[in-house]
């Protein structure tokens, strides 16, 4: 048995936790292999709309288990909220939620420096969630971070204020004052002991044992492709790998094991925080997709930054990650619109056209060129086959289709489960 991966294809919030809610019956097990907190999945069903932002999206299915793998960075007071609000549904977290010892532990003091060095940076900020996100992930490469696993060590919380000591000394630095340390730590500690009562586990035995015994395992990103660290539009990036190569680090699988790629995309793009982004919209029909869309993050509550379709990023997106299928999100916010455009190349100020995402993506000033359609200007609410699509809809996606060179198998049109269309 092989995993298989679905994952977003532009800047996140791409509707990936309702598409892991909707094919999780598919799958005995989800893990999620990168991110934290930053993250937020957002489900709807029952009349009831859920966010999730550390434990993967297949919760809600009792029968599925849900791991946290070794790539994820926790929060423990995150994390317990998380759980309170699971409980009213009768979630037993304890037998279907997992989580890898060697996932790395963040720490009151790393939200304090995420804080302070994006106020350092001025009006060169990169739209920090403030989570403690980049911190905690360099103090995991610089071999000083905490782990799920050291929670049980005698000398944990000497460890714990070495850390924290280390960084004091760079707050000292920045001049950040240490407001509302304490009573964060009171938290984070009474979460701790929370943390002892659930399963820890070595998580890369398990989900190759998973695979060897031939059980089917959907692995969840977080953020999108084009935020990935190494190959997103840097330094406006995430501190981890959100493309399909990050299942094999963050949950320790071979890339042979690695089956189906899903890539999830929106109809349009949305971003949020700063960086390059070529088709964003600074006028009505910008602001008709946000409020059509209801385009805030889940997590910081920000408005998002929204524009066109972008098939070059898009396109690049789909080699980095070799998808094998795409799934098409958010169709019903274009419903309002009497034409839609797709950017199909750059123009660049010497009158050049591109259509790839060069290393001088964030510096050059590109416009987009854009291909015009019909919209089917029609409420999609009601449609539960591909059968019942608007003509200018299937012309839509017909065009992607052909353009990406990958099958779009997906169409979702609005926030409910049953409102998820199969091809």
């Amino acid at each position: 048995m092989k995993m298989d991966v679905l994952l977003g294809l532009q800047w996140g919030d791409e509707g990936k936790g309702k598409i892991v809610d909707v094919l999780a019956p598919q799958y005995e097990v989800v893990a999620r292999f990168q991110g934290g907190p930053n993250a937020g999945h957002t489900l709807e069903f029952d009349g009831i709309k859920h966010v999730l932002h550390q434990i993967p999206s297949g919760i809600f299915r009792p029968q599925i288990l849900n791991i946290i793998g070794n790539g994820v960075v926790l929060d423990p007071i995150v994390l317990k909220k998380e759980i309170d609000a699971l409980e009213k549904f009768s979630i037993d977290y304890k037998k279907n939620l997992l989580i890898s010892k060697k996932a790395t532990i963040i720490i009151p003091t790393h939200k304090l420096l995420d804080v302070a060095l994006e106020t350092a940076k001025g009006d060169k900020k990169i739209g920090s969630t403030l989570k403690g996100i980049g911190p905690t992930y360099q103090d995991k490469i610089g071999r000083v971070a905490l782990r799920v696993g050291d929670i049980h060590s005698p000398n944990f919380r000497e460890k714990y204020d070495t850390l924290v000591e280390k960084h004091k000394t760079i707050l000292s630095f920045y001049s950040h004052p240490l407001d509302g340390l304490a009573e964060m730590e009171a938290q984070f500690f009474a979460a701790v002991e929370f943390f002892k009562t659930l399963n820890l586990i070595d998580s890369e035995y398990l989900v190759n044992d998973a695979l060897n015994a031939d059980k089917k395992i959907l692995a969840e990103g977080a953020q999108g492709s084009l935020l990935d660290v190494d190959f997103g539009s840097y330094p406006f990036v995430t501190s981890s790998t959100t493309m399909a190569a990050g299942v094999c680090t963050g949950l320790g699988v071979a890339p042979s094991k690695i089956g189906e790629v899903f890539g999830i995309f929106k109809a349009y793009c949305t971003r949020v925080g700063s960086g390059p982004f070529p088709t964003e919209l600074f006028d009505v029909e910008g602001e008709a997709i946000r409020k059509e869309g209801n385009e805030f993050g889940s997590t910081t509550g920000r408005p998002r930054r929204c524009g066109w379709l972008d098939l070059p990023a898009l396109r690049y997106s789909i080699m980095i990650n070799g998808v094998t299928q795409l799934f098409m999100t958010k169709a019903d916010v274009l419903n309002i619109f009497e034409e839609i455009k797709v950017c199909t190349h750059y123009e660049l100020p010497n009158g050049d056209r591109i259509d790839r995402l060069s290393f001088e993506i964030s510096e050059l000033h590109v416009q987009p060129a854009y291909k015009v359609f019909k919209g089917w200007n029609c409420s999609l609410a009601a449609v539960r086959s591909y059968d019942e699509f608007p003509v200018k809809l299937k012309d839509y996606v017909s065009y992607l289709e052909e353009e990406l060179q990958v099958p779009i198998k997906l169409v979702s049109v609005g926030p409910d489960r049953v409102q998820t269309i199969f091809r």
